[in-house]
C-alpha cells in the first residue's frame, strides 16, 4: 500500500467558500477513490487568504515568511495537488496567480493536478483551461484531462459529480504511475530551481550603469562619453 500525500490550494476568501467546497468535493472523492486502490492519502490544505500578509514581501523579493514557507514545504512533498481559484473580470484571482508566480519555477515538474475555479456564470468557463492549464503547464505540472468549473446554475447538476469523478479517477490514475516521485527521487538536481520570473537575477543589475541611466530616462555624467555617438570617443 502506498500512501499519498494530496496538498489542496484554494484562493477562496469569502466564509463559507464555495471555491473551497468544489475543492473539497474533488478532495474527497480523490481520497475515496484511493482507498478504493488500497492507498491511504494525506491531506495538506493550503488556504491562500491566510498568506497574504506575506505575499508582497515574497513577491518583491523572494523573502518567504513563515506560512509561506509551510505552504512551500508542503509542495515540495506533494505526490498530487487540487488547485481552486474564484474567476474575477475574465481570469484567476490575483491571489491564485501571484502565489504560484512566486514559487521555484521547478518547483511543482511532474505533479498531477486538478484545476478547477468557480464563477457566478458559466460565461467564465474557459478560464480553467485556456488560463490556468496555460499556468500549470509553464511549471510543468500534468494537469488531468478533466477540468471543473462550477457556475452559481452548476451546483444542482448532476453533471457536476461526474466531471468531478473523472477528475480525481485521473488524479488517482497519475498518482499511482509513480512519475512525480520518480523525477522527485532521481532527476530533481537537474533543474534550474529558481524563484520568481527572473529568479532573483534582477538584484544583480547595475542601476547606475551608463546604458541603464539611459534607458529610464537619465543622462550620461559629466565627462562620459555617449555610447551611441557613431564618432566614438573625443
Amino acid at each position: 500500500m502506498t500512501d499519498f500525500r494530496l496538498v489542496v490550494v484554494s484562493a477562496g476568501v469569502s466564509d463559507p467558500s464555495s471555491t473551497r467546497l468544489l475543492a473539497d468535493r474533488a478532495t474527497q472523492r480523490v481520497s475515496a477513490l484511493a482507498r478504493e486502490r488500497g492507498h491511504a492519502v494525506s491531506v495538506t490544505t493550503v488556504d491562500l487568504r491566510e498568506l497574504l500578509p506575506e505575499l508582497p514581501a515574497a513577491l518583491s523579493s523572494q523573502l518567504l515568511g513563515p506560512r509561506f514557507t509551510q505552504a512551500v514545504d508542503a509542495l515540495v512533498a506533494a505526490d498530487a495537488l487540487v488547485v481552486a481559484t474564484p474567476v474575477y473580470k475574465a481570469g484567476a484571482s490575483g491571489l491564485f496567480t501571484s502565489f504560484f508566480q512566486v514559487l521555484d519555477n521547478d518547483l511543482l515538474i511532474g505533479r498531477p493536478v486538478i484545476l478547477a475555479a468557480t464563477a457566478g456564470t458559466a460565461r467564465h468557463a474557459l478560464v480553467v483551461d485556456e488560463e490556468m492549464r496555460a499556468l500549470f503547464a509553464y511549471l510543468r505540472t500534468l494537469p488531468v484531462p478533466t477540468s471543473l468549473f462550477a457556475s452559481t446554475e452548476d451546483w444542482t447538476d448532476k453533471a457536476l459529480g461526474q466531471r468531478i469523478d473523472r477528475a480525481a479517477r485521473e488524479l488517482v490514475l497519475l498518482m499511482d504511475s509513480g512519475f512525480a516521485r520518480a523525477v522527485r527521487d532521481d532527476a530533481w538536481g537537474s533543474y534550474q530551481h529558481t524563484y520568481g520570473s527572473a529568479g532573483g537575477t534582477e538584484l544583480g543589475i547595475d542601476l547606475d550603469s551608463d546604458m541603464m541611466r539611459l534607458a529610464t530616462g537619465g543622462s550620461l555624467r559629466s565627462g562620459d562619453d555617449d555610447p551611441f555617438d557613431p564618432r566614438g570617443p573625443a
